[in-house]
């Protein structure tokens, strides 16, 4: 894994949110895939209030506490939600588009920073991982890699909160079954890219993790895993603390 941070003429996201913070409008979003079809990502979500959130980020910061660290925090939605309920928290992306953003909207502690880089200070009580936030391990093989960082940030009692989706609903036919092949890699594997007007991102490797798969490979680690909330649509909340 890189300690890098994302450039701005090559982060579209981060631009986006920006241009929402600062005009209360954005331009499409695109999100384009080898495995999918062209979609788009609306920006006005990524600045949710807590009521619009689903129940497993409600949960999520409901069950944060004490020294919050909000990874991938994108456009500020939860580390607000946490401000709101007067929990401290730093929020950390790799954008500084996206970081500039918080800032504005009032996000008090805001860092761009890898999650990876040796200076990011560890003895966090809570790690919050939203919007399918462990996909950015990227493959399950690197997952592990993601795993044992996030435990060396963690304080003693210390919990990771982390949701994600399990993506074989996408593989299953009309009586039921999924027709998931053995020998192909991991279904949950995609890759993304995404462009905003004239701002072309990098594809980049994102993971949909199933619960069973997360579980094992959170063992592997030293990490016991809980499912906290499981979602109508294969979705799901999980924790993880040391054992």
């Amino acid at each position: 894994m890189n300690c890098k941070t994302l450039s701005p003429d090559r982060d579209p996201m981060g631009r986006a949110i920006l241009d929402f913070q600062q005009t209360g409008k954005a331009g499409r979003l695109r999100v384009l895939s080898t495995m999918f079809d062209e979609d788009e990502m609306p920006v006005e979500h990524l600045f949710r209030d807590l009521s619009d959130m689903p129940v497993q980020e409600q949960k999520a910061l409901s069950l944060a506490n004490g020294r919050i660290l909000d990874i991938g925090a994108g456009a500020g939605c939860h580390s607000l939600a946490l401000q709101a309920m007067g929990k401290e928290v730093k929020a950390i992306d790799i954008s500084p588009l996206s970081c500039e953003a918080m800032r504005l909207r009032g996000v008090r502690d805001v860092e761009c920073v890898n999650v990876f880089d040796p200076s990011l200070p560890d003895g966090y009580d809570t790690i919050l991982l939203m919007m399918n936030g462990a996909g950015m391990a990227g493959k399950v093989a690197r997952t592990p890699v993601l795993l044992r960082r996030l435990k060396q940030l963690l304080s003693e009692g210390g919990q990771i909160l982390m949701d994600s989706s399990d993506l074989k609903y996408i593989y299953e036919d009309e009586d039921g079954n999924f027709e998931i092949d053995p020998d192909e890699d991991y279904y949950g594997e995609v890759d993304f890219q995404m462009i905003y007007k004239e701002v072309k991102g990098d594809s980049f490797d994102w993971l949909y993790l199933d619960y069973p798969l997360l579980s094992t490979l959170a063992e592997s680690c030293g990490l016991n895993c809980e499912r906290i909330v499981e979602g109508n649509h294969y979705d799901y909340l999980a924790r993880l603390t040391k054992k």
